[in-house]
């Protein structure tokens, strides 16, 4: 069956180079090449089937087919309510709700937004697997970004490992931050024996955070403050303020109080990256939530 196909004319400067070379370099690897080859995909040069060794000629037209993905059997779909602020056949960016986790756990199996994505995709009549390309904890809020098939997600991932994929998120934090303006560099390992918290330890992975604060609201001891990732560690925010000495508000596993909202005040405000077929640069961004903006009232 085929699963979603890329056109291409080649030019003259491509000429007499051999098919396989030029696939490489559009970002197929060698492991999706065997799927085409040995999976229900195909390769065309002008509808006629062709192996890799094919010499590329200027004017072909060139047809990637590739072979239908595969749902993992433990991931079920469920009608999770999605806020989808873009998409198209590649892509799908959307706005999380806070309490919602990525992905299925043992605590919440069938709602999470993969379980939704799922549903979605049923509902459109299409069969697709889910591939989150930033994953935002259960109670963080926010842009999200998702490809819609193997290749896109292949190629979003290339991208983020560029520092072509951009994330500004939005934090209230306890305390009143004297510095404007900063950047935390500060390695992140798993605490003990945690499969869920993180610290600050030298044996850890690079971890880079980049702040700015936008105001201190003296009469409520708190900062208001946005933060760019240059890597993307679990919980790096999280874990960098509490370094700083200044915990998310709410967020009781690294420091915080929840006396005043239900969850970690963490918000995915500003997404930008590179669409992975036609490289046209993407930005989307999501208001901040009720429960975020009541803090500051």
């Amino acid at each position: 069956m085929e699963y979603f196909k890329i056109n291409k004319t080649i030019s003259a400067k491509e000429e007499g180079r051999l098919l396989k070379d030029y696939l490489i370099d559009l970002g197929i690897s060698k492991r999706m090449l065997t799927d085409i080859k040995f999976d229900g995909g195909d390769l065309l040069i002008n509808g006629e089937h062709v192996t890799v060794r094919y010499e590329l000629r200027e004017g072909d037209r060139l047809t990637i087919l590739f072979p239908e993905e595969k749902v993992s059997e433990g991931l079920k779909p469920s009608a999770i309510p999605l806020d989808i602020l873009f998409e198209d056949e590649h892509v799908l960016v959307l706005n999380k709700k806070p309490y919602i986790p990525s992905i299925p756990s043992r605590e919440h199996p069938e709602h999470s937004i993969a379980n939704g994505l799922l549903h979605h995709y049923a509902e459109q009549s299409v069969r697709l697997t889910v591939h989150l390309v930033n994953r935002l904890d259960r109670d963080t809020s926010g842009v999200m970004l998702v490809a819609k098939h193997r290749f896109a997600h292949s190629l979003l991932s290339k991208a983020q490992k560029k520092g072509e994929v951009k994330r500004t998120y939005r934090a209230m934090t306890h305390g009143m931050i004297t510095q404007k303006e900063g950047t935390i560099r500060a390695k992140i390992a798993r605490k003990g024996d945690s499969i869920i918290e993180r610290m600050v330890d030298e044996s850890g992975q690079e971890a880079v955070t980049h702040y700015t604060v936008r105001a201190v609201h003296t009469h409520l001891d708190m900062s208001d403050v946005s933060l760019t990732l240059e890597t993307g560690r679990t919980h790096q925010i999280r874990v960098h303020m509490q370094f700083l000495g200044h915990p998310l508000v709410g967020d009781t596993l690294y420091g915080g109080t929840s006396e005043r909202i239900g969850r970690q005040a963490l918000h995915s405000e500003i997404l930008v990256f590179p669409h992975p077929i036609t490289g046209e640069s993407m930005t989307f961004s999501a208001p901040l939530p009720d429960d975020m903006t009541l803090l500051l009232q």
